[in-house]
């Protein structure tokens, strides 16, 4: 369901992170606003630079969201669930970074369409293990 919300959205022309941000409101309920998912435009095409893969980095936006009630010091299972989350996106797509996953997922007809699919489903089971309790 993330997945197909999130390949929707990159379709529509957002980019990697936005997609990831948007479907993630839109299935778990996040209750994010426009103005509030414009912050992970930045992020995209690993924050420009080809650095850290803008789906990686707006799976942590919704994982933050998620999970986090005020701020991160007070939610003491951020950096096991983000840790979790990043070890899993790193062995889906042999790398964090936007300049490696780019020459194996990217593609002329589809752009990164790969890269926001296999990110979603990464997210989305990182969310379902770690609510049925495996840590």
């Amino acid at each position: 369901m993330l997945k197909e919300a999130a390949v929707a959205y990159y379709k529509k022309g957002y980019n990697c992170a936005e997609s990831i941000i948007r479907a993630g409101n839109d299935v778990y309920e996040l209750g994010l606003h426009e103005h509030d998912m414009k912050m992970t435009a930045a992020f995209g095409g690993g924050f420009q630079i080809g650095d850290v893969c803008g789906a990686l980095s707006g799976a942590a936006c919704v994982i933050s969201s998620r999970y986090v009630e005020s701020k991160a010091h007070d939610c003491p299972d951020l950096r096991a669930l983000t840790q979790k989350l990043v070890i899993a996106f790193q062995k889906q797509m042999g790398s964090r970074l936007c300049s490696q996953i780019k020459p194996r997922f990217h593609s002329a007809e589809q752009g990164c369409e790969n890269t926001v699919a296999l990110g979603a489903e990464v997210l989305e089971h990182v969310i379902q293990e770690w609510d049925a309790g495996i840590k």
